[in-house]
This record gives C-alpha cells, structure tokens and sequence, in this order.
C-alpha cells in the first residue's frame, strides 16, 4: 500500500469524525464538540494536501504528464472535489462560526473521500494527447470548485427546511434554538450561490476554449456539456427569481436543491453516458 493511500485513508476517518462530531454538537450542542470538529478538519485537510502532493510526485514521474494536475481519473476527481467541499466548509465555518452547519456539509466530504477509497482506483498513468493541455490545470479545478461551494450551499438549504419545519410544528424540538434563524439560511444560501455561479459560468466557457483547441469547435453537446449548461440554468433562474420575483426561503431553496441535483448528475451520471468526458468509461 502506497503512502498516498494510507494518508487518503488517514483523511477518511479525519473527515469521518468531524462529521460524527458535527452530528454530536447538532444534538448536545457542547461548544467542544464543534471546536474539536474543526481542529480535526484542519488536520483531515493538512493530511488531505498531503496526499495530493504524493501523488502528483507520482503522476509527474510518467514524462508527459510533467507540470499536469491529476484529476483526470474519478479518483483524481473525487478526491479534488471532496478536498474542496471541506476546504470551502472551512472557510466558511471559520467566518461565520456556525458550527451547526457541519452536520448538513460534511457529510458530503466523508461521502466524496469514502467513494474514492471504495470505488476508484488511485492508479496513475500516462495523459492521453487531448488532455495534455494547461487548460487540465484550470477547468476541471474551478468547474469543481464551483461545485464544492454548491454542496455547501445544499447543506445549508437542507438545515433551512428543518428549521421551517420545527418553526411550523406544534411541538418544535430543541433542535429549533439550535439552528441558525431562517433568514440567516437563506442569506448564507444565497451568498455562496452568488459567489459559486460566476465561477462555474467562467469554467464553462474556459471548457469551451479548451474543447476548440482540442477539437476544433466549441461546443459539441456532449451530455457532460449538456448537462453542465443545465446546471449553470437552473442556478440561474434561482438568481433570477430572486432578484427579480423577490423569492426566498422554502421555494429558493427547492430551486437551488434542484441544481445541486443537477451538480451530482453532471459528475457522476453523465460519466455513464458521454465517453468524451467519462471518469467511469475509461475516457479520461
């Protein structure tokens, strides 16, 4: 077993135990269940680079891949998106210390890593010429960055309907006081959807670019294509709606959900469907 597997395994049960201890602070809310959960983090993603540094040591030891990133295979891929998802979370704890957030966002970290661990094979090997571009070091880093500030913002969509719904019921939980207030949601939600959109609409197009000098044209309709300018629509009439129909809370929320649906699709879903673009079918 290779170092980079063992510190990869290291980040899972990292992850893994901050997510238990945001699930521990959600219910008991003991101010050090959240510090600790972010201490364990920081150290899930110091481990998490680590790793990364590893195996891009390996990956340039194979000549024609020298000064490439490697997420060209779904393992490269999972493992980026899960250390951004955390990273983003990080950040975004650190600025707002909301502690109660983690139990609705990591999870998404420990699911991105296990899947990796699990299912992916962290083998590296020689680029493929069509890949063997620069544009591998900046379209599939910010398109999954976007992606990552996405399923933050999902999480936080998800703690808005549980709070509506303690709000709503005859009997709300002390789970009611614990979560931030729905206003507070739904402007965090929109915040990062906000930030995240320009960002995916910047790697769309830097997509295009690199697909033209590739192969001579800019858009193909190749499903990841597809899916990925229905992804950027749908985030784009949440905007629309809210800034020009005023929506907010439960209804902004199903919208942005829907997107983060489309999110998931677009990295897992079409690999079983677009060759061009396929992780899972071999095609880079």
């Amino acid at each position: 077993m290779s170092m980079e597997v063992i510190l990869i395994k290291a980040v899972l049960a990292f992850y893994g135990v901050s997510t238990v201890l945001a699930f521990a602070y959600l219910f008991y809310r003991e101010e050090k269940w959240s510090l600790w959960m972010l201490r364990l983090l920081g150290a899930g993603l110091a481990l998490h680079l680590a790793s990364f540094a590893l195996r891009l040591q390996a990956f340039w030891a194979i000549p024609e891949n020298r000064y490439f990133l490697p997420i060209n295979t779904f393992f490269g891929a999972l493992s980026y998106l899960a250390l951004a998802v955390a990273l983003v979370f990080f950040v975004v704890e650190r600025e707002h210390r909301l502690g109660i957030l983690g139990a609705f966002v990591l999870p998404w970290t420990a699911l991105g890593i296990g899947a990796a661990v699990i299912f992916a094979d962290p083998k590296v090997s020689g680029l493929v010429p069509a890949l063997q571009s620069y544009w591998i070091n900046i379209h599939p880093m910010v398109i999954m960055t976007a992606y990552a500030a996405f399923g933050n913002a999902f999480g936080v969509g998800l703690a808005l309907l549980i709070q509506e719904h303690q709000i709503k019921s005859r009997k709300p939980s002390e789970l009611c006081y614990r979560l931030p207030s729905i206003e507070e949601l739904d402007d965090l939600n929109y915040k990062i959807i906000v930030a995240a959109f320009p960002v995916l609409t910047v790697g769309i197009i830097m997509g295009g670019i690199w697909a033209y000098n590739a192969w001579g044209r800019f858009w193909g309709w190749d499903p990841k294509e597809t899916w990925a300018l229905i992804t950027a629509l749908i985030y784009a009439g949440y905007l629309h709606m809210r800034f020009i129909a005023g929506l907010r809370g439960r209804k902004a929320v199903y919208v942005s959900m829907v997107g983060f649906a489309s999110v998931v699709f677009t990295f897992i879903g079409v690999n079983f469907l677009s060759q061009l673009h396929g992780y899972l079918s071999g095609g880079g």
